[in-house]
């Protein structure tokens, strides 16, 4: 069954989260495809990668995707402390992030918090703008 047609049936709520599933599936896949698929395709979708500066548009979002996915050999990514919220055709995921992404140098692990931000179009929740930051790593900063 197409993705659209399992989430038609689902409450928001639950849709949201399938959506979010497929966003970070697609990040852990280092499949431009993929990523494709979850973003709306429109001028103003933003994101911002830790470290990095504000990707506006998606012609932008998406070089920045490419940028990592070229880099980067594998990423692992658990998720904690995942809220989700609907509110009519727009829905956000707050959640911290782990990962860990293999390069051709070496290993690197990263904690962040995170939010996602999707709207409802044409029985599809697209996302239209991903907020990273970097949280110290410590015993308060774990990832649940």
């Amino acid at each position: 069954m197409p993705p659209e047609t399992v989430l038609a049936v689902q409450s928001p709520e639950v849709a949201l989260r399938e959506a979010n599933r497929r966003y970070y599936a697609a990040f852990e896949s280092l499949d431009i495809t993929q990523m494709d698929e979850i973003w709306a395709h429109e001028d103003w979708v933003q994101c911002v990668h830790p470290g990095w500066d504000l990707l506006l548009g998606w012609a932008e979002v998406r070089e920045g995707w490419v940028r990592i996915f070229s880099n980067t050999r594998r990423t692992k990514i658990a998720l904690g402390a995942v809220v989700i919220h609907v509110e009519g055709d727009a829905g956000w995921v707050a959640c911290t992030e782990q990962v860990t992404s293999a390069y051709s140098d070496g290993i690197d692990d990263a904690l962040a918090q995170a939010t996602n931000i999707f709207i409802y179009r044409g029985g599809v929740w697209r996302i239209v703008a991903h907020h990273a930051s970097p949280l110290p790593s410590g015993p308060k900063a774990t990832v649940q």
